[in-house]
């Protein structure tokens, strides 16, 4: 692996995030998104709105530039103002060549919006989504703003020119999208539940963070893992504990069956060869710590992701 977390995460997760068009709004006007459980990203690129969550909380108030990411499990509104009935993403005619829509019963196009949603797999998604807020506000005066300023743009032109490519383009945008919505989290941390982002954040922590992603075959000790966060073995597992949700050698234990499940989704590598690459010296060691971990014998896994 490259010792680099994020990357890492994103890669195990199957993380694919795909742009799937957008609408324009003017005057009175309100529409229901579901996330139906894919991680949900809007982002602002002309004007204004606010969102409501169904599930309860303030409005927010979202300004041009504004990206928001959903964790997809509870429906949202958009809208031009408290009261509006919204229509259902379902009940909104979208053009097939632009993938847009029209909402209200206005003329002007007094705010334009571009949708997305990253996909994630099936098993070790949960790793990323648990990570995650149930909703992430990246304001457009946060330091990453700039660059998500330029993908939403980019973004919009594809969605209106259509040239050549427009899909994969505007996936790949999408996807990079996401990884500066990820660094800002990183950056403002403190709204962060327990996870591997957070541990992440944390800079004393990231340093033992890397090296288990760098080398998850090794058979790593607290004492080592502390040593390169400079900290006690007590201090450094409390303060784990405290930012990730589980202690050291848990993650390290939940992080290596994420990498063999999707090698078993992915390629043919015996189940003997996989098991040494994530630190076990036999196969049957491996197969008991699997199932324990991931519900299914490695075999049968397999068997069933290609099924």
């Amino acid at each position: 692996m490259s010792a680099d977390p994020l990357s890492d995460a994103l890669a195990v997760a199957d993380a694919r995030s795909v742009f799937s068009g957008g609408f324009t709004a003017g005057g009175s006007w309100a529409i229901r998104l579901r996330g139906r459980d894919r991680l949900k990203v809007n982002a602002v690129v002309r004007g204004g709105c606010l969102l409501v969550r169904e599930g309860g909380g303030e409005p927010l108030k979202l300004s041009e530039g504004d990206v928001v990411v959903s964790d997809g499990r509870q429906p949202y509104v958009l809208c031009s103002a408290l009261g509006v009935e919204p229509l259902d993403s379902d009940e909104v005619t979208v053009d097939p060549v632009t993938c847009t829509a029209r909402l209200g019963d206005g003329t002007d196009e007094d705010v334009v919006c571009v949708s997305g949603h990253i996909d994630l797999s099936r098993d070790s998604g949960e790793l990323l989504r648990r990570a995650l807020p149930e909703l992430i506000h990246v304001r457009s005066h946060a330091a990453e703003a700039p660059v998500l300023g330029w993908l939403i743009g980019q973004l919009a032109e594809e969605m209106t020119a259509r040239r050549a490519g427009v899909e994969f383009a505007s996936d790949q945008l999408a996807q990079l999208m996401f990884v500066q919505v990820l660094r800002v989290c990183l950056a403002e941390s403190e709204g962060l539940p327990p996870g591997w982002l957070r541990a992440l954040a944390d800079e004393r922590l990231a340093p033992a963070l890397r090296l288990m992603h760098g080398d998850p075959g090794h058979p790593w000790q607290l004492e080592e893992l502390a040593r390169a966060a400079a900290m006690s073995r007590t201090t450094f597992a409390v303060r784990f504990k405290e930012a990730s949700g589980v202690p050291p050698l848990t993650y390290l234990l939940n992080w290596r069956m994420s990498l063999a499940a999707r090698a078993l989704r992915q390629d043919a590598t015996p189940v003997a060869v996989l098991a040494r690459s994530v630190g076990y010296t036999s196969e049957s060691a491996f197969s008991n710590a699997f199932k324990r971990t991931v519900g299914v014998a490695p075999r049968r896994y397999r068997e069933a992701a290609r099924s």
